[in-house]
């Protein structure tokens, strides 16, 4: 079984006239290029979305990722996706103290203009007070994980993709409304050609580390009694 990629993409950030002259005024853009930014023409290099926080015109808080040059916005983050989220770093630390980093929110390079931010990512293990900084890249990775609710197109098309053209070794995709997790292996060319869904009641491993099995119910949002349907 292999991925596909679809074309469902989140909307790019514009940019207002102030932003643009503060862009230029850092040093990101020429100022030749403010025309192109307004006009949503430009492709941003990881470098120049990065330096944007000083800037004064992105934030950690914003929600919002470089892919292929264009700044997108993500969705707001739900409570499903942050207790999943929080509740699967929970779980995967003790376990990997020593093995692996698990790295929250954190942007991957996967080239110089994309740099996703995954809700978990398993990286090569850097020892506390080890002094190594800067931010991964797909040489680093084990796993990605994705918590997707609004945003299961997106997570399962275009940025698949991405990690696969990358080489990230294997993606989980947590389905948020289908209580499920679908786990992507074997990346080649844009594709995964092992994909297998694990579903409430199953378990779930990393490929890279096959002893430490995470309950896919432990992933999931509580289900109404009545309905059935996730809260």
């Amino acid at each position: 079984m292999t991925t596909t990629l679809t074309t469902v993409m989140p909307p790019a950030r514009p940019f207002s006239v102030e932003e643009c002259a503060a862009l230029a005024q850092a040093g990101i853009i020429d100022a030749g290029e403010e025309a192109d930014v307004l006009a949503g023409r430009h492709r941003f290099t990881v470098d120049e979305f990065l330096a944007m926080e000083a800037a004064g015109v992105l934030y950690k808080s914003d929600r919002v990722e470089l892919i292929d040059g264009v700044i997108i916005i993500m969705p707001p983050i739900g409570d499903s996706h942050v207790s999943g989220s929080n509740w699967g770093t929970t779980l995967f630390v003790p376990p990997l103290l020593g093995r692996a980093t698990v790295q929250v929110s954190g942007p991957i390079y996967l080239n110089d203009n994309t740099a996703p931010q995954p809700d978990i990512t398993l990286v090569r293990w850097n020892a506390p007070g080890s002094g190594v900084t800067g931010h991964a890249t797909p040489e680093d990775v084990y796993l990605v994980i994705e918590f997707a609710d609004t945003s299961l197109a997106f997570d399962q098309g275009p940025k698949l993709a991405r990690y696969a053209a990358a080489g990230i070794p294997e993606v989980w995709v947590a389905n948020l409304r289908a209580r499920e997790v679908t786990a992507y292996a074997e990346p080649s060319g844009a594709e995964y050609g092992n994909v297998r869904t694990y579903r409430v009641g199953e378990s779930i491993s990393p490929g890279a580390f096959p002893d430490v099995a995470l309950a896919v119910a432990d992933f999931m949002p509580p289900v109404d009694e009545e309905s059935g349907e996730p809260l």
